[in-house]
């Protein structure tokens, strides 16, 4: 295995094809799936992470963790069924998963794994970061004992998509946030800069329906009530790669074209801005350089053909 990954994600559509993509690839173990509110609640993400570990073929050989239902400060926030679907899925159900969650709540999931295997597992967060933010009050180590950790979340120069300042995961519990990206551990943030530059079109979700593989036709049907929402905001049925951008980013299949390592804060008062990420991107003006002693690498631009690479490998994964 080239990479040790585990995810700590709310899965709705686009986690459920993040996933998807990192079990379709032999050389990332994924080793732990934590779940958390957001898309749906965080026991529905569990069931849902199940599922789609059947449709994968590694039912019952993954721990998935249910984790929290509400932010630190202990509010319970809007979920985004309206983008989703009420199951997170598109309202594509698969029957009774085959395992059961994990006796163990996301953020002990979390920290035994890491300390089981210091310096291997790479965190990848692709909800609210409130179970990172727990591991962390659990293990004020574990920055030194992860190798890595990539964050779906933020908007740095482009408008947010729950308010005009704050993208989704973020604005869901911006204290968890702030607790996360300023802990000082090697973090790269993959906003809605890049991510919404990122799109499938409604082509490629048919070649997936069409495809032999059971996970392509998985894929595509639970992407098209997302490629609804989403026909509001390109004005043409398609989807953002969010989550996924971020999973290749992790494992290393796509590397930025535009990123800057600079000081991030994350607005936590309760104005209009609240949930925003503010990206100390001054620096840009003399050529994009790293801020010294920052450690958040934000990522402004990838490649843009993201989408293709999705499309090939899981119309072509037979579990």
């Amino acid at each position: 295995m080239n990479k040790t990954v585990l995810v700590d994600c709310d899965t709705g559509v686009d986690d459920a094809i993040s996933l998807l993509y990192l079990l379709a690839d032999p050389d990332v173990e994924v080793c732990a799936v934590t779940t958390v509110f957001g898309n749906i609640s965080a026991q529905d993400a569990a069931r849902n992470t199940l599922w789609v570990l059947d449709v994968a073929g590694k039912g019952g050989r993954i721990p998935v963790a249910v984790g929290s239902e509400v932010t630190l400060l202990g509010e319970a926030m809007e979920l985004a069924t309206f983008v989703h679907g009420d199951n997170g899925l598109g309202g594509v159900e698969i029957g009774r998963p085959s395992a059961a969650p994990s006796p163990l709540r996301a953020a002990e999931l979390i920290v035994r794994t890491v300390r089981e295997r210091p310096g291997q597992v790479h965190l990848l967060a692709t909800g609210p970061l409130t179970n990172l933010a727990v591991a962390l009050r659990l293990e004020p180590d574990l920055p030194s004992l992860v190798e890595g950790v990539t964050v779906m979340g933020g908007a740095a120069m482009v408008p947010g998509n729950i308010t005009p300042a704050a993208e989704a995961n973020i604005w869901h519990d911006p204290e968890a946030a702030q607790a996360v990206i300023g802990a000082g551990w090697d973090l790269t943030m993959v906003p809605l800069d890049a991510t919404m530059a990122e799109v499938m079109s409604e082509e490629q979700r048919l070649e997936m329906a069409g495809s032999a593989s059971p996970v392509g036709r998985f894929a595509a049907d639970v992407l098209d009530f997302y490629f609804d929402f989403y026909r509001g905001v390109y004005g043409r049925k398609s989807s953002a790669c969010h989550d996924v951008l971020a999973a290749a980013i992790a494992v290393g299949d796509v590397v930025a074209t535009r990123a800057m390592k600079v000081a991030v804060t994350v607005e936590t008062g309760a104005g209009p801005a609240r949930g925003a990420t503010i990206c100390d991107t001054r620096g840009m003006y003399k050529g994009e350089t790293d801020q010294p002693g920052a450690s958040c690498t934000v990522v402004l631009a990838t490649a843009g053909d993201l989408a293709a690479s999705v499309v090939r490998r899981l119309s072509s994964f037979q579990p």
